[in-house]
């Protein structure tokens, strides 16, 4: 997982350190996403283990998501107060014990309540490190380094459930936890080491908690912001989570065909990352965010009409593709929702998206049981170049007031 250096104008503080610790929160990210995925695979096996059926099991991948959703919105005022690395550095250090008493559980009620505090504690990781990016990156080069950035969070996504299942398979599951908590470790360290050279925050010259998300939310264009990374998370995650079910009962292939369709999704969007830089400096960032949209569309159209199963392998590659296109355009208007409360800013960004996604499962199930999931992707197809042409024309009519 490595980054391509910074342009030399890119940092505030030094180009070497700000690119070193850009690699190292990309390196959170990824332990961040492997946590949130890592329990996938193994249900079964905690099932034998604990006595119970897989269902009952799966209440600790339910208590890691509600910790982790919830604890969004503290984390967010926290950076802002005491400093956002130095948190990130502490949480990333806190996932180490949390990840190693999920390893030395004796029951799945302790394991739940471990599962859940190590959601807790790696909440803080990726917001908090895209408010950091956003205060020490300037806007010019800002896109480009969170798709940087973004490449941890997508490796460890598309890897997650893998690493859980080869140790499971080769060791027993409780190795998967030990090496998640060896990750948080290395990196929690090497961030700490980061933090010398750090200017202190000034919680002074800081809003307090409430101030902060009025800085938010009392601003039109940061509820506007809100609003699309929450139709967007609906539409896309919230309907991800359908398609391998679908492509099983349609085609006939087994649920691991199906999976490792729906896992070039992590390819595409690996993609995105690679060339970054030359899209957001060829096409620009509202043309990156309708063809992400369009990408987005066509996408969920071949995967709504598509007669074989290898029309959705270029689907999912399509809508990985499309998704971080338009995900990291949001991302880099986010940054700049509230710049004196970045990383509360951005820790409701987050929230949002995790609420979207909640929201879409809810929905989305209503509408496969009633109707079938090729009106559901049918609905994102018309949805989401829709939410791509409302953002280019508000990055738009944002842009002409400033080149006036």
């Amino acid at each position: 997982m490595s980054l391509s250096p910074l342009p030399n104008s890119a940092t505030q503080a030094g180009d070497a350190q700000v690119n070193r610790v850009v690699i190292l929160l990309a390196c959170a990210a990824f332990a961040s996403s492997v946590a949130l995925r890592l329990c996938d695979p193994i249900l079964p096996a905690l099932a034998d283990e604990f006595g119970r059926t897989v269902g009952q099991a799966a209440v600790v991948i339910t208590t890691t998501s509600i910790a982790y959703g919830v604890l969004q919105l503290v984390f967010g005022p926290l950076g802002d107060h005491f400093g956002k690395l130095k948190v990130v550095t502490l949480a990333c250090l806190a996932s180490t014990l949390g990840a190693l008493a999920c390893a030395v559980s004796p029951s799945l009620e302790l394991l739940a309540l471990a599962r859940g505090l190590n959601g807790a504690t790696t909440a803080a990781l990726i917001p908090l490190s895209l408010a950091w990016i956003g205060d020490n990156v300037s806007l010019e080069h800002r896109q480009a380094t969170l798709a940087r950035f973004m490449s941890g969070q997508i490796i460890g996504l598309v890897s997650g459930q893998a690493i859980a299942g080869f140790c499971a398979d080769h060791f027993g599951w409780r190795w998967a936890f030990v090496l998640l908590a060896g990750i948080y470790l290395v990196v929690g360290l090497l961030l700490f080491a980061a933090l010398r050279g750090q200017h202190a925050v000034s919680s002074a010259a800081q809003p307090h908690l409430p101030g902060r998300y009025r800085q938010v939310l009392g601003n039109p264009h940061g509820r506007f912001i809100l609003a699309m990374i929450c139709l967007e998370a609906i539409a896309t995650f919230g309907v991800m989570a359908f398609i391998p079910a679908y492509l099983h009962e349609r085609f006939g292939i087994s649920l691991f065909h199906s999976g490792v369709i729906v896992a070039t999704v992590g390819l595409g969007g690996l993609g995105y990352t690679l060339f970054a830089r030359r899209w957001v400096q060829t096409l620009g960032t509202a043309r990156l965010a309708r063809s992400g949209g369009a990408l987005l569309g066509l996408a969920f159209l071949l995967l709504a009409l598509g007669s074989a199963w290898g029309w959705a392998v270029l689907a999912c590659g399509l809508l990985g593709l499309g998704f971080y296109q338009l995900h990291n355009t949001l991302q880099t208007l986010a940054t700049q929702m509230a710049p004196a409360a970045r990383g509360t800013a951005l820790s409701l960004f987050a929230f949002c998206f995790f609420l979207g996604q909640a929201v879409g499962v809810s929905v989305g199930a209503l509408v496969v049981d009633q109707f079938g999931a090729a009106w559901l992707f049918a609905a994102s197809a018309l949805i989401l170049p829709l939410t791509g042409v409302l953002l280019a024309r508000d990055i738009k009519a944002r842009s002409q007031p400033a080149a006036a």
